[in-house]
């Protein structure tokens, strides 16, 4: 027998899979997690050239350049986390959805 709880979801999830299943969607609900992710890295790296450039060089031993393309690479891995994180919780969301529909339709073969 099916749950209430699982009811419910199952009609969340009807309702709610095809608008979920776009790129758009899975960048705009995964970005504040991702950001949680890269932000901290993307502002200690802006804060180290601010506040010690003479550090950052000598430490580092990296073109000025090199600056920019840190900040580029953390945006691309931002959005790849962004994108992924909520594919991965689509198909969790899907997997869960294909396997309650599959125990209810066991239950009215039998009955």
């Amino acid at each position: 027998m099916i749950s209430e709880k699982d009811k419910q979801f199952m009609t969340y999830w009807e309702q709610v899979r095809d608008s979920e299943n776009t790129f758009a969607t899975k960048i705009g609900r995964g970005l504040p997690m991702a950001f949680l992710f890269g932000l901290p890295i993307i502002l200690s790296v802006i804060v180290v050239r601010l506040f010690a450039p003479d550090w950052y060089m000598k430490m580092s031993a990296t073109s000025p350049g090199a600056f920019i393309t840190i900040i580029i690479a953390m945006m691309i891995i931002i959005i790849f986390y962004a994108y992924f994180r909520m594919q991965y919780k689509w198909e969790m969301n899907e997997q869960l959805y294909n396997e309650i529909k599959s125990k209810q339709n066991k239950t009215h073969i039998i009955n």
